[in-house]
């Protein structure tokens, strides 16, 4: 087989005179070969079937056969089979043979969604809301949220508006906030709540509504919708979503910010950013915000579902506990431990408690403090914690100094006394007694060597 540029060299070289037998020595081929390029039998780039019958045919049937019953054979698999009926050929013969005449069926159950044939599914105004979860990876270290973040979004599949809501685990007190949270945010309650098939709301084993979730369901007045399993598509509008907030806002957070900064960034962006994309109408050019408040939706309750969040927290120094954005006093004396927090959903105050490890123990609550604001930064202090704090504080000062490492300090009158006791007891000879030099008076003896000089005044001997 000769490449193109090869073809256009021979006729160049025929053209200049060059005869058959040159050309081909000249680029290390056949004279047939060059003559059969010249005369237009071959084309460039197309390498020649070999004539005669079909050698592989009586392979294919078997090797069809084998791989309609299973799609997933591995082709190596397949290769010793036909080994032992006869094949004769290389591995990558079968393979290529394989493909060519396309063999092996596609399997539907596990062929992707991407690049189906996708229908268009109409979404009337006010009658869906899709939900989903999103895990965010490598968290800022601050929140000592482990390694990944859940993002809770939730999107009207009507005008597309989405809102989202940062939550440290995904069980269902905390869902159940993130649901009251992004409804309020997207102006009311849609008829029908689509959901894939999340633990904490469809029973994975029958596909129906967890009995734990039918209460919630019930005091927003919304009825329950499961996605058929393994069709993302379905709900394709906040999926749509959770890849945006992925690349447009999870993939540049600085790591200096704190949740409540976060959902602030994600709030802002979705009211400037995502509420702001276009949107063709029958009536034109409208925005997403537009449509999004034009649809009929019913007003939320007044009071979030009654779920409790319960969650760790370790104590400040400073006798302190943190949670969103705002920071709540306890006794001093628990400053370094562990405690429980736990918040009823529209109670308006929060309690802190103590941890049980093992279960058995009931919890005790050690402080109830009302609720501040998200974000708001601000300190919750009873005043006898501060008051405890403060003599605890002050207790534990002290005026004097530290001492020094390198000091001599040798041992004392009780540690002499100590050390001769245990001497005496193990048999050995009493220490000498030391010679107090020290005046009954306590005062220190001052000598005058002027007595000295007058007493040796004139003598010449020392005796």
């Amino acid at each position: 087989m000769l490449t193109r540029e090869e073809d256009i060299d021979v006729h160049a070289l025929k053209k200049r005179g060059w005869t058959v037998s040159a050309i081909a020595r000249h680029l290390g081929r056949d004279r047939k070969t060059i003559r059969a390029y010249l005369n237009g039998d071959r084309e460039p780039g197309v390498r020649r079937k070999a004539e005669g019958e079909d050698w592989f045919e009586k392979f294919a049937t078997y090797c069809s056969a084998r791989l309609v019953e299973d799609p997933h054979l591995w082709a190596s698999t397949l290769f010793e089979e036909v080994q032992a009926l006869g094949f004769e050929a290389s591995y990558p013969t079968l393979t290529r043979e394989l493909r060519k005449r396309g063999l092996r069926p596609a399997c539907e159950p596990c062929t992707p969604a991407k690049g189906r044939p996708v229908a268009v599914i109409e979404h009337p105004a006010g009658v869906e809301t899709q939900w989903d979860w999103v895990d965010l990876p490598n968290p800022p270290a601050g929140w000592g949220w482990g390694k990944n973040a859940h993002l809770l979004v939730g999107a009207l599949s009507h005008s597309s508006q989405w809102r989202g809501v940062l939550m440290p685990s995904m069980d269902q007190p905390h869902l159940i906030d993130g649901l009251d949270r992004i409804t309020r945010a997207l102006g009311g309650v849609s008829r029908d709540w689509r959901f894939d098939r999340m633990a904490t709301v469809i029973n994975p084993d029958t596909g129906r509504v967890q009995a734990s979730f039918a209460a919630v369901a019930k005091h927003y007045g919304v009825r329950v919708v499961a996605c058929p399993p393994r069709r993302g598509n379905r709900k394709g509008v906040v999926e749509k979503a959770n890849h945006v907030a992925a690349q447009r806002f999870w993939r540049n957070l600085p790591d200096d910010v704190t949740v409540e900064q976060a959902q602030q960034r994600l709030d802002t962006w979705c009211q400037a950013k995502g509420d702001a994309r276009q949107r063709v109408t029958p009536e034109g050019k409208t925005t997403v915000a537009v449509v999004a408040a034009a649809e009929p939706l019913s007003v939320p309750p007044a009071a979030p579902f009654p779920a409790v969040l319960n969650v760790g927290r370790a104590v400040s120094a400073q006798a302190l506990v943190s949670w969103r954005g705002n920071r709540y006093s306890v006794p001093p004396e628990l400053a370094g431990a562990q405690v429980r927090l736990h918040l009823r959903l529209g109670s308006g105050h929060l309690d802190i408690t103590t941890t049980s490890p093992t279960g058995l123990t009931v919890p005790v609550v050690i402080a109830r403090h009302r609720l501040a604001p998200d974000g708001a930064g601000v300190m919750v202090r009873d005043h006898g914690h501060v008051i405890a704090l403060e003599q605890a504080a002050l207790t534990a000062s002290t005026p004097a100094a530290p001492h020094r490492s390198k000091a001599r300090i040798p041992p004392g009158e009780a540690a002499r006394a100590a050390a001769e006791a245990l001497r005496v007891a193990a048999g050995a000879e009493p220490a000498p007694a030391q010679v107090n030099r020290t005046p009954a008076s306590g005062k220190e003896v001052v000598i005058d060597l002027a007595r000295y000089a007058a007493a040796a005044e004139g003598r010449n001997t020392l005796f």
